[in-house]
């Protein structure tokens, strides 16, 4: 996998799909538990990772994962970059999307970092 962390200054490649994958909650900016500010990268989907298994806490098949990775905007041309809060449940929403098909990569320094960075914009809402 690619390591992101070094484009932090340079931004996050224009072409790939930002994936936020902690929960929706965290994504909208509503509660922030951790980090010193609140919200998502710009441009991130929220895509959390509990949706990528079942009851049984297995990974969903390869076609309910890549049919969830599309609904969100990931695309065969792309390269998905899935971020969380530590880049701990990033890594397995890197192995779903790659399970699922698509070239993924991970940002390890995950919104922790970013938020870190008082020069770095954050979204917060939808």
């Amino acid at each position: 996998m690619r390591d992101l962390s070094s484009r932090l200054s340079q931004g996050l490649p224009a072409d790939a799909v930002l994936l936020d994958v902690r929960a929706p909650e965290r994504f909208r900016g509503e509660h922030e538990p951790i980090d010193p500010r609140a919200g998502h990268i710009p441009g991130a989907r929220n895509l959390p990772t509990a949706g990528n298994v079942d009851a049984a806490g297995r990974f969903l098949t390869p076609q309910a994962l890549r049919e969830r990775l599309l609904a969100a905007g990931a695309d065969d041309h792309r390269p998905v970059v899935s971020y969380c809060g530590s880049g701990v449940n990033a890594a397995h929403a890197t192995l779903a999307a790659h399970l699922a098909g698509f070239d993924a990569v991970l940002y390890p320094g995950s919104f922790s970092q970013w938020s870190q960075h008082a020069e770095l914009e954050v979204a917060v809402g939808e």
